[in-house]
């Protein structure tokens, strides 16, 4: 599944358009979450607004995310290590106070996972695609690391403990007395 959501601040019906227009060609289900717009989607489910709870839940089993720019939606997506397509609104079309979230998708735009599209063009094309996931973030790698670490380690007192207790040749052969 496929989910879709602009926030819950600003409508940006441009994109719920983009993505219900291309349905029909993707093979997967949709659910978009459209927030406060006007445009009602005829290919996809949607709801205006998801719980959090109940949002979190659905980010857990999608596939992929298709969202605006927003902060909060690029932190899920890499809590739950999902491919994300991110359509920036742009004020200079209406869609927002200011361009940062022109600056935002710039700035993260070469990491793997984040996936920026510029136009509805790129939206459709990218859709199409299968997107590699996020690394996990620079903190779940060291928590790997450590629990990598201390499981060696354990392994290894196991091991040793093992061998101490179980030397073949040893036990029951009166070499020991």
């Amino acid at each position: 599944m496929i989910l879709v959501t602009v926030g819950t601040q600003l409508p940006f019906d441009r994109l719920i358009e983009i993505v219900d227009e291309a349905a029909p060609g993707i093979g997967q289900p949709i659910l978009a979450q459209t927030g406060r717009g006007q445009y009602v989607p005829r290919n996809i489910e949607w709801r205006q607004m998801i719980d959090p709870v109940e949002f979190s839940d659905i980010l857990a089993r999608v596939s992929l995310i298709v969202a605006h720019a927003g902060i909060g939606t690029l932190l899920m997506a890499q809590k739950h290590q999902k491919p994300i397509i991110v359509f920036p609104r742009r004020a200079s079309l209406g869609e927002h106070r200011n361009e940062h979230q022109l600056a935002t998708v710039k700035a993260l735009e070469t990491r793997q996972g984040i996936y920026v599209a510029w136009t509805a063009e790129d939206v459709v094309r990218l859709l199409g695609q299968t997107l590699v996931p996020p690394l996990p973030s620079s903190t779940d790698y060291g928590k790997v690391q450590l629990l990598d670490k201390i499981s060696s380690f354990i392994g290894g007192k196991s091991k040793k403990r093992e061998s101490s207790h179980h030397r073949p040749g040893l036990a029951g052969s009166g070499e020991h007395r």
